[in-house]
């Protein structure tokens, strides 16, 4: 099912995010976590894509591994960086193939064998890759949208224009990389809205839970982590309860907004996930 048409319900759609395993041991590290999760009846799930594409296969695997042996609904990410037209056809006539009739558009990170990855292929930016989706076939089209700007971006208002190029070059839904400051999100909507960008916004949830991932955190998406949780994290011996009992309250506040859903970066397990939903309660469950 098209996710365009799952958020035009008047419910909070649920989505997991997953990524390629990397060994066997992975594989079934996974394979566990989308049966565990497989219960909570997500409204879909998502396959992430290598930098450079380079887990293309392995990206498509389980894309439509989990789509066959689970039923669930699966959208898989697609960059664009080093991929041509032809290189995108064939991919999207594989989904097709296969029953998939979502992607997240990304511009995606260059591989380290493609330092140079501005001339590379057919398409420098995401929105290229939106408007080709567009013009070529009939998949749900989602974006990717950031609370606190994009790492390249030299400005929280282009950061926007770009988002804007996106939502017009033909996206359905947006969905944002992780957050921790519920007030970034929130000052975020109020660009979007001043754009004229309509379409919904889906905020991604990202807990934290051992002490490790701050500093990750940062260095990989520039996501901010406020003064409260940190405070609270270097004086526990508990990481993984107070990441999990702040996201249940940044969740809460979320929902009490308004927002069209909640999109939880898994990390292929599903303890935190399952721990979240079950602080969250009713609100998010499903039939």
């Amino acid at each position: 099912m098209k996710i365009s048409e799952i958020l035009s319900r008047n419910r909070p759609a649920l989505s997991f995010e997953f990524f390629p395993p990397r060994n066997p041991e992975s594989e079934h590290v996974l394979d566990e976590t989308v049966g565990k999760l497989r219960r909570f009846n997500p409204d879909f799930v998502s396959v992430t894509y290598g930098a450079g594409g380079s887990t293309r296969e392995k990206s498509l695997y389980w894309t439509t591994g989990i789509r066959e042996k689970y039923g669930l609904n699966v959208m898989m990410h697609l960059t664009c960086i080093a991929s041509s037209r032809r290189d995108i056809q064939d991919i999207c006539r594989r989904l097709r193939m296969e029953g998939i009739s979502n992607i997240l558009a990304l511009r995606g990170d260059p591989s380290r064998d493609l330092p140079d990855y501005r001339i590379q292929k057919d398409f420098r930016f995401a929105y290229e890759l939106v408007e080709y989706l567009r013009e070529t076939d009939d998949f749900s089209i989602g974006v990717a949208g950031y609370p606190e700007g994009h790492l390249d971006a030299v400005s929280l208002g282009r950061d926007i224009e770009n988002l804007k190029r996106k939502v017009d070059a033909g996206a359905d839904f947006i969905i944002t990389q992780l957050f921790f400051d519920n007030r970034h999100f929130f000052d975020f909507m109020d660009r979007v809205a001043a754009a004229h960008i309509e379409i919904p916004v889906i905020p991604g949830i990202m807990p934290i839970t051992n002490a490790g991932q701050v500093q990750r955190f940062t260095e990989m998406c520039g996501a901010t982590v406020p003064g409260e949780i940190k405070g609270r994290i270097d004086n526990t011996e508990d990481v993984f309860r107070v990441g999990v009992d702040y996201a249940i309250e940044q969740c809460k506040e979320l929902l009490d907004f308004g927002v069209p859903g909640l999109h939880f970066y898994t990390l292929n397990r599903n303890r935190a996930t399952e721990e979240i939903l079950a602080g969250i309660g009713k609100v998010l469950e499903r039939e």
